[in-house]
């Protein structure tokens, strides 16, 4: 089985990557940058590890890296949207720039649904492939300092709804996998504010998650667990989508 993991490179998606490897995936990575653990996984893992260079927000790229899969392998099975940016400076909706804007979206959004659309003939070579986009809990939680971000995430709930409409009758499921507060790289700046939030109880799971909590939930749906679902959403987040009073 051959799956694909766009920003497979660090963070959430490099735990998908060695989540998906633990079940014989065979994982083509993408990112913009290389990857420091490549030759780790590689001596673990042997030729199930495939780095490909690419970035989604061009469509050189996204293009490449379907000529080369499609070479190499014919079709896939997997494909996980994981690829994103967070703002390169926090900023008020009122003052965030439009190359600011574009930068962001057109990774998030525009580079996720160029990049599923161009990938789509590969999936549907399979009987049963599937999709999995990594979107957040701002895709419906307003964060003024960083409104593009969330624009992004709403876009791609949107995004995962279409092709699941789209793409059913070939057997392509569509699943959403919306993380809460992740320890990463990308929260790293904010943990302190962010460990007080969970302190004070803004989630029922008293802790930050970790990239390996949203890698099992990829795996499970990998491995074939959720295959009469689609469009369907998963919320990776400690019960941060528990509204209480």
């Amino acid at each position: 089985m051959v799956a694909i993991v766009t920003g497979g490179n660090r963070g959430i998606g490099k735990a998908i990557v060695e989540e998906l490897l633990k079940i014989d995936y065979t994982v083509v990575i993408t990112s913009r940058s290389g990857m420091d653990d490549i030759k780790r996984l590689r001596d673990i893992y042997g030729k199930n590890v495939v780095f490909y260079p690419c970035d989604i927000s061009f469509d050189d790229d996204r293009k490449r890296l379907f000529r080369f899969v499609d070479e190499t392998y014919g079709s896939i099975d997997l494909l996980v949207n994981n690829a994103g940016v967070a703002p390169r400076e926090r900023k008020d909706i009122l003052e965030v720039t439009p190359e600011e804007f574009d930068y962001l979206l057109n990774i998030n959004l525009k580079g996720t649904f160029f990049v599923t659309q161009e990938l789509t003939p590969l999936l549907i070579k399979n009987k049963k492939a599937r999709i999995v986009n990594i979107s957040s809990m701002s895709a419906y939680t307003a964060s003024v300092n960083r409104g593009e971000y969330c624009i992004s995430k709403a876009g791609i709930s949107m995004i995962t709804k279409l092709f699941a409409a789209r793409l059913a009758e070939h057997g392509v499921s569509v699943i959403e996998i919306r993380p809460g507060i992740i320890e990463t790289d990308m929260t790293a700046k904010v943990k302190e504010k962010y460990e007080k939030l969970i302190a004070d109880g803004i989630t029922p799971i008293n802790r930050m998650g970790q990239p390996e909590d949203v890698a099992k939930c990829v795996s499970s749906i990998a491995l074939g667990n959720f295959d009469f679902c689609t469009g369907t959403v998963i919320d990776c987040d400690g019960g941060f989508n528990v509204r209480r009073l």
